[in-house]
C-alpha cells in the first residue's frame, strides 16, 4: 500500500520522519511522499530524514515561526488560513501513485491537534483516495489542558477522516523514562506496526496469501477508530542436519503453524496501540511477516477463525508479508471500528473538568480586573 504521509505539528513531524528513516533502512517503498508541517521553525529543523524542501512552515505572519503553544483553536485557524498553501505543496508532489493519505498528529498540543482535522476535511474534498488519521493521545502527566485538547481534536478528526488510528502515550510511556527516550521508543513502536500494515502489499516476494491495498482499505472502510496489536519473535538458526531434515517435511509444518497462531494470540492479548475491548470491532485484518519458509497459510486461516469468534463483525481478512532476509516472524492484527475504549471516556472526563476550571478562572480574573480598575468615577478614561 503506497502512502502519502503528512506529519502535522511537532509529534506528527517526528513520527513522519521515523517512517521515512525506517523505509530507507529496510528499503521498503510504501512511503511515496512525506511532508512535515509546523508553525515552529525549530521543530522543523529537528526533523532529520525528510528533505528541507518537504518541511513546510505555516502561519509565519502570525507566529513569527515560534509556534502557537497548546492553543488548538488557533491551530485550526492557522490551518484554515494556510490551507491553499498546504494544498499547493501536496499537488506539486503528485498523488497519482498513492493508495491513501495518512495524516499524523499529536492530539494534545496546538498546531497538530487544531490543524489535522482542517487538513483532513480539505483533502477529502479534493482527492478520491482515502484519508486516514493517526492521532497520538497525551499521557496523563502532560496536564489537563492537553487532555482537553485531545478530547476536542479527536471528536473532530474522527468525523473528518475515513478511519482514525489512535496511539495512547499513557499506555506506552515507561516509568522513569525521560521525555526524549519515551518519544524515541514510542515512535519506534508506531512505525514497526504500520510498516507491516502498509508495507505488506509492496513486498518484492509473492506470498502464499497476498495482502494488497484493497484488503487494508476494505478493512478500514466504514470509519470509526482502529487499534493495532503486534507480536514478534526471532527465528532460531538451524544447523545443516535440521535443514536437510526440514526439506522432507510438509511445507505447512507443525512448528510454523503453531508459531503463527501463538503470535496472533499474543498480538491480541498484548498492548494495543489504544487499549480497548476488541470484541466490539466491526472488522479485522491479520498480517504475518517474515521469511517465506516461516510463513503459514494454515496458521493464518486458523487465526482468522479464532478472531471471527471474538469480534462483533464477521469480516476478517488475512495474508502474509514475505521478507526474504528477515530474522524475525511478526504478526500485526488490525481491529477496525472498535467502540469500547476506556481511555477516551477518561480523556473526556478530564477535559470536561479542565474546561469548567478554565471558565471559572477566566470569570474570576475578569471580576478581579474590574475591581482593580474601578475608581468610583474619580478618574475618567481617555476614550
Amino acid at each position: 500500500m503506497r502512502i502519502f504521509i503528512i506529519g502535522y505539528g511537532q509529534a506528527g513531524g517526528r513520527i513522519a520522519d521515523a517512517f521515512v528513516e525506517f523505509a530507507k533502512k529496510t528499503r521498503q517503498n510504501f512511503v511515496v511522499n512525506a511532508l512535515a508541517i509546523n508553525t515552529a521553525r525549530s521543530d522543523l529543523m529537528g526533523v532529520k530524514n525528510i528533505p528541507m524542501e518537504d518541511r513546510i512552515l505555516i502561519g509565519e505572519s502570525q507566529t513569527k515561526g515560534h509556534g502557537i503553544g497548546a492553543d488548538n483553536e488557533r491551530g485550526a485557524q492557522v490551518a484554515t488560513d494556510e490551507i491553499y498553501t498546504i494544498q499547493n505543496e501536496i499537488d506539486k508532489r503528485g498523488t497519482y501513485k498513492i493508495d491513501a493519505f495518512l495524516i499524523i498528529a499529536g492530539l494534545g498540543g496546538g498546531t497538530g491537534s487544531g490543524g489535522a482535522p482542517v487538513l483532513a476535511r480539505r483533502i477529502k474534498k479534493l482527492y478520491e483516495e482515502p484519508v486516514y488519521g493517526l492521532g497520538v493521545l497525551p499521557a496523563k502527566d502532560e496536564g489537563s489542558l492537553y487532555s482537553l485538547n485531545a478530547a476536542r481534536s479527536m471528536m473532530t478528526l474522527v468525523n473528518e477522516v475515513d478511519n482514525l488510528f489512535l496511539f495512547d502515550n499513557d499506555a506506552w510511556k515507561k516509568e522513569g523514562e525521560s521525555v526524549k527516550e519515551a518519544f524515541a521508543d514510542i515512535n519506534e513502536e508506531i512505525v514497526r506496526r504500520f510498516a507491516i500494515l502498509f508495507g505488506a502489499g509492496e513486498a518484492n516476494e509473492v506470498g502464499q496469501m497476498v495482502v494488497d491495498a484493497a484488503e487494508v482499505i476494505n478493512t478500514l472502510k466504514g470509519g470509526g477508530i482502529s487499534t493495532i496489536g503486534y507480536a514478534s519473535e526471532e527465528i532460531e538458526s538451524k544447523g545443516l542436519f535440521k535443514k536437510l531434515l526440514g526439506k522432507k517435511k510438509d511445507l505447512e509444518n507443525l512448528d510454523t503453524v503453531t508459531r503463527i497462531t501463538a503470535l496472533v494470540r499474543r498480538s491480541i492479548a498484548g498492548r494495543l496501540t489504544i487499549p480497548c475491548d476488541v470484541s466490539t470491532a466491526e472488522k479485522a485484518l491479520i498480517i504475518t511477516a517474515g521469511p517465506p519458509a516461516e510463513l503459514s497459510r494454515k496458521g493464518i486461516e486458523m487465526s482468522k477463525v479464532r478472531i471471527e469468534d471474538i469480534i462483533r463483525g464477521k469480516e476478517v481478512r488475512g495474508g502474509d508479508y514475505p521478507i526474504v532476509k528477515g530474522q524475525r516472524v511478526s504478526t500485526v492484527v488490525l481491529f477496525s471500528g472498535v467502540s469500547d475504549i476506556p481511555r477516551i471516556k477518561e480523556l473526556q472526563a478530564i477535559g470536561t473538568e479542565a474546561q469548567e476550571k478554565i471558565k471559572e478562572v477566566s470569570s474570576e480574573k475578569e471580576k478581579e480586573y474590574e475591581e482593580l480598575m474601578d475608581t468610583n468615577d474619580t478618574i475618567k478614561p481617555l476614550f
